[in-house]
């Protein structure tokens, strides 16, 4: 049942959602059926609904914790659209989003700011290497307002993982800079309409064009050569293996997830979550289907 795999998903991480938000991340397209089959499973106390918020288990601290994270997601945007600004400044630097939990809406204590970022074309690993060395040199390596661990190639912007985790991500990503390059993305990852059919399609509509400082506009016309070349399959090497030797301890297929490289992509996400979501989320479903008889399909990665 589509509405309890979309409420099961974002239990996992304690967040309630309202009815339209439901209906946004369901594939149910008729919305009077919706609210019919929303009904039921309340009626038949599956589900509960506090104060236009649907749980498994009415939760009053979770519901005032969503709400508070709501409200810390407001304060800090102002913040996240300086940074991302900021980040569209640099060389080769063609789009900018928010992803991860402040995408969602919601900012606590223990969030970070993250960026997806989309690069020029053969220009990915000297894109990264150019906000990485500005991380570790000018903020000590912190990652609170500057997380910066998921690069795409404009050459390609196709997420090739086709499931509930990464679909989620793409379906929530809040773009900042690079309105036309968004587009672009969007187009060549439709995929996710089949998860979620209900998606607005015109978010990029608030995303801002880049405009470049004199000085990367330099810097990029001198990297246009050989020379850019030769920095762009240095770096990409250099950071791969540095990778592989630092979590040797990853199966080949956890680091091929977690670590999914190449000329046209670069995610370092060491704790790899996407493997972790979509695991806890089938043990979920075995739970509901052993405490309410009801069988949901599993999600692969």
């Amino acid at each position: 049942m589509t509405i309890l795999k979309t409420i099961t998903y974002f239990s996992l991480f304690n967040h309630p959602l309202t009815k339209e938000e439901i209906f946004r991340f369901c594939k149910y397209t008729n919305k009077e059926e919706f609210i019919e089959r929303l009904e039921e499973l309340e009626y038949k106390q599956i589900i509960y609904n506090v104060k236009d918020h649907y749980f498994f288990e009415p939760n009053g601290k979770t519901l005032q914790k969503r709400i508070n994270g709501n409200k810390a997601a407001e304060e800090i945007m102002p913040k996240a659209w300086e940074v991302g600004k900021f980040i569209s400044k640099f060389p080769y630097v063609r789009g900018v989003c928010i992803s991860g939990s402040l995408s969602k809406g919601y900012f606590d204590k223990d969030s970070d700011i993250d960026f997806f970022i989309i690069s020029e074309k053969n220009r990915l690993w000297i894109t990264r290497t150019f906000l990485v060395l500005y991380k570790k040199m000018f903020l000590l390596n912190s990652k609170e307002f500057f997380c910066v661990n998921y690069f795409m190639s404009s050459g390609y912007l196709k997420v090739d993982e086709e499931n509930r985790f990464t679909a989620t991500e793409v379906a929530t990503l809040a773009p900042l800079y690079g309105k036309e390059i968004y587009t672009a993305f969007t187009k060549r990852n439709e995929w996710v309409y089949s998860f979620f059919p209900n998606l607005e399609k015109d978010i990029g509509n608030n995303a801002k064009e880049i405009r470049k400082s004199t000085l990367s506009k330099l810097i990029e016309w001198g990297l246009n050569s050989r020379i850019g070349d030769f920095f762009e399959r240095f770096f990409m090497k250099k950071t791969i293996k540095r990778w592989n030797k630092m979590f040797n301890h990853l199966s080949d297929e956890e680091f091929k997830i977690a670590f999914k490289s190449s000329e046209n992509m670069s995610k370092h996400h060491p704790q790899n979550f996407q493997t972790k979501v979509l695991h806890r989320l089938n043990e979920r479903y075995s739970e509901i289907e052993k405490t309410y008889g009801i069988k949901l399909d599993k999600e692969y990665a």
